[in-house]
């Protein structure tokens, strides 16, 4: 499944819709998961973990060997993946899940899951991001169209549009748990930790942007234009977007989760620093 970008704000809504009722069973949601790819997907939230100590004005190496073991535990992929499964066993649609199920299982999605779950769990993000920065440079040079058929599959998986505001809830609840547990000393309250925030926030989502179109062109190198097209086409489909929505707010939700708990978890390891 497509890298996942979308808000919190998502999962409240969906939380709440009156078609949960209709939620499918957890039997199937674990196939669902495997299907998509959003098993791994979940996995690779361990690898974000990286960032934890620069938000804090850190580096990993100041807290020491334990750093490696201490985020392993944290993120450990069968709680991530037991949160995830009881969260959409209220909130996912069984024909939600059948609509997505159905396309990622034929040869096609199980091709792009393959690449998407090689793409996830490839640590070397720089490296990455490089690769796909040359690609698209290549597009361009061509007047291809595959950077816009890469162009609509990004704005059908982010179409509750809340990447933003997402990242930034991550952030807010990872610096004011790191503060709660004495990791830091937080020298601002809540709603001026936003405002600073949110200064960047046009930054920010051009770099959501950017980061996704070359993301997108390293991902799917392997991808005639015609398949990308087809791919574009099947995430515009208003229940793709609507599975996006969900997984998107449900990943994000267990990321902001993980981070106090990791938080929490840095007190016994944690230098001190002012922030």
């Amino acid at each position: 499944m497509r890298a996942l970008r979308y808000g919190l704000t998502v999962l409240t809504l969906c939380l709440t819709l009156p078609g949960a009722v209709l939620a499918a069973d957890r039997a199937k949601l674990q196939d669902f998961l495997e299907v998509t790819g959003f098993d791994v997907a979940l996995e690779s939230i361990r690898l974000s973990a990286s960032s934890a100590p620069q938000m804090l004005g850190l580096e990993a190496e100041d807290f020491g060997t334990e750093w490696t073991r201490l985020t392993t535990e944290v993120f450990a992929t069968d709680t991530m993946h037991d949160m995830a499964l009881d969260i959409l066993e209220e909130t996912l649609e069984d024909d939600m899940l059948t609509h997505a199920a159905e396309f990622y299982a034929t040869d096609l999605g199980q091709r792009l899951v393959e690449a998407e779950n090689a793409s996830h769990m490839k640590e070397d993000d720089a490296l990455k991001q490089e690769s796909g920065e040359a690609i698209v440079a290549g597009l361009e040079a061509l007047d291809s169209p595959r950077l816009d058929y890469i162009k609509r599959m990004n704005a059908a998986s982010d179409s509750a549009g809340t990447a933003v505001r997402a990242i930034q809830e991550v952030q807010v609840r990872f610096l004011l748990a790191a503060s709660g547990a004495g990791v830091i000393e937080l020298q601002m309250d809540e709603p001026d930790l936003r405002e600073l925030l949110s200064a960047d926030e046009e930054a920010l989502k051009e770099s959501i942007e950017q980061g996704a179109i070359s993301g997108g062109a390293y991902t799917y190198q392997a991808f005639s234009d015609d398949e990308v097209l087809e791919y574009a086409k099947a995430l515009e489909h208003p229940k793709m977007r609507r599975v996006y929505d969900l997984m998107n707010a449900v990943q994000y939700e267990i990321m902001a989760n993980r981070f106090e708990a990791l938080a929490s978890a840095m007190q016994r390891l944690q230098p001190s620093q002012e922030l």
